[in-house]
């Protein structure tokens, strides 16, 4: 069963979007991936929302963005939106829209272009009925402990002159 659902409004948003599916596939966590707009394309937008059985959704929109909130009010599942950097505004804008959303239709709101994020963030919620899923959040956790305190290690030497 595919658990995850990426949507975004145009295909140049994959080279953000795609973080969020490399971070899945890395997990074992399957997905499907596709351009649909809240504006340009609804009613296509809507029969995915409404056709997913899956548990998580990852929204990736610029500008005005008003895909993450669209996909919200059209399902209970956890809808994490990904602002991005489309416009002049540098993504602001989009971040703004989304994290802005009224109350009732909550939508979890990343960095812009914080792909990965939505994607580990998704894991997360997985992991929750998920004991193999959590058990690998954890390491993957750890290994980044141990990388930063090794980067640690390294930059004391340094200023050590050792």
């Amino acid at each position: 069963m595919t658990k995850v659902l990426i949507l975004m409004g145009s295909d140049s948003d994959w080279t953000v979007m795609k973080k969020a599916a490399d971070t899945l596939t890395d997990f074992g966590i399957s997905f499907e991936a596709h351009v649909s707009s809240a504006h340009r394309t609804p009613e296509k937008t809507m029969m995915l929302v409404h056709n997913f059985t899956g548990e998580c959704i990852i929204v990736g929109a610029g500008a005005a963005a008003h895909l993450g909130g669209v996909v919200a009010a059209h399902t209970v599942r956890p809808v994490i939106a990904v602002p991005l950097n489309a416009t002049a505004l540098n993504g602001l804008d989009a971040l703004l829209a989304t994290v802005q959303m009224p109350s009732g239709i909550p939508v979890a709101t990343m960095a812009i272009d914080g792909a990965k994020n939505a994607a580990l963030f998704a894991l997360s919620i997985l992991a929750v009925s998920d004991e193999q899923l959590r058990s690998r959040l954890e390491k993957y956790r750890d290994a980044m402990t141990k990388e930063i305190d090794a980067k640690d290690q390294n930059l004391q030497k340094s200023l050590r002159g050792a």
